[in-house]
């Protein structure tokens, strides 16, 4: 596997590569690519899901349970991409009835996985962001 470029720059003006995947953050709109199953995995929630994508990354996605599917705090909207990700299974469904506001397109970010090259969008819900969990920097997006 090769290494991963946390400071890449993608660009937006084009479509993701063939094989490839490409990842929005919302709000911060920080988007990331890389090529499809080529993450290497550190025990972040399944392999290929949104919360193992934003590890590899740096982007903070707060997991108070470590990504065990044991809480909420990785609760997500996918606003674009819903059909190349997998279905949530039942441990993921009767721990988001304990989810706050939740939406036709809300899922777990540790359980959602991505299962083929596609551009995917999720935001991470503002009531959700806990920028001081697990000792990570505030990524406020300045106006």
């Amino acid at each position: 596997m090769s290494e991963i470029n946390k400071d890449q720059v993608v660009d937006l003006s084009k479509p993701a590569g063939e094989g490839m995947v490409r990842v929005t953050f919302e709000p911060e709109g920080r988007t990331v690519e890389f090529a499809f199953d080529s993450l290497p995995y550190d025990g972040h929630g399944e392999p290929m899901s949104f919360l193992d994508v934003a590890e590899n990354f740096g982007i903070f996605l707060d997991h108070a349970c470590g990504g065990v599917c044991a809480c909420t705090t990785c609760h997500l909207w996918v606003k674009d991409g819903a059909k190349g990700i997998s279905e949530p299974e039942d441990k993921e469904l009767d721990r988001m009835d304990t989810a706050a506001d939740l939406q036709l397109n809300s899922r777990l970010g540790c359980q959602a996985v991505i299962e083929k090259p596609g551009t995917y969008v999720v935001e991470i819900p503002k009531w959700n962001r806990n920028y001081v969990q697990e000792g990570k920097p505030a990524m406020v997006k300045q106006d």
